[in-house]
């Protein structure tokens, strides 16, 4: 059995959305990143962006239709790439996909297949959005599942705080950043 680490849309545009509330939970993520490496756990980050001309996003779609008609998701964007704090190191993989969840539109299953990876840890921004639908999907394909309660966030805390001792427990478990680091070092 074989973990990895899922950074997800850690990216400029997102980031920026939670204000003063970014830095502790960059420092957080970091801390994860720093166990995850020190464990040889692999880490793979995950961002959102669309194609020039945004062609996998249809008008029908409510919430991926408006950044369409603008380049502020285009691939090349600023507010797409991985935020300064989050800088992949060498062999660490960078999935880019089209929709909330981290598998629709992106080749990740196809990486996590090609590492045997079966465990996912999870750590992004925003729970309701990516870190919701990312849980819910992987349950789907029967990875098992740890989200690091603290290594994620929302605009609403309250929302953050049902999904993860109501919603994600029911498929997760739902640990701080140092309990799971922790956890890597083995029993005490």
């Amino acid at each position: 059995m074989a973990d990895a680490l899922l950074v997800m849309d850690m990216q400029n545009g997102i980031v920026e959305r939670l204000g003063d509330r970014a830095t502790p939970l960059m420092a957080t993520v970091a801390s994860a990143l720093r166990a995850a490496r020190h464990h040889a756990v692999p880490v793979i980050f995950v961002r959102v962006a669309l194609r020039e001309g945004a062609p996998e996003v249809s008008a029908r779609n409510q919430s991926f239709a408006t950044l369409a008609t603008s380049n502020v998701m285009s691939e090349a964007a600023s507010s797409t790439q991985l935020h300064a704090d989050m800088a992949p190191q060498p062999g660490e993989v960078v999935v880019t996909k089209r929709r909330v969840s981290a598998f629709s539109g992106s080749d990740l299953d196809v990486v996590l297949r090609a590492k045997n990876i079966d465990g996912l840890i999870l750590a992004g921004i925003a729970t309701s959005g990516v870190v919701l639908s990312t849980v819910r999907q992987a349950a789907d394909l029967d990875f098992r599942l740890t989200v690091l309660r603290d290594a994620c966030a929302d605009a609403d805390d309250e929302v953050h705080r049902v999904l993860m001792d109501k919603v994600f427990v029911r498929q997760a478990a739902v640990v701080t950043t140092d309990e799971w680091a922790a956890s890597l070092d083995g029993p005490a």
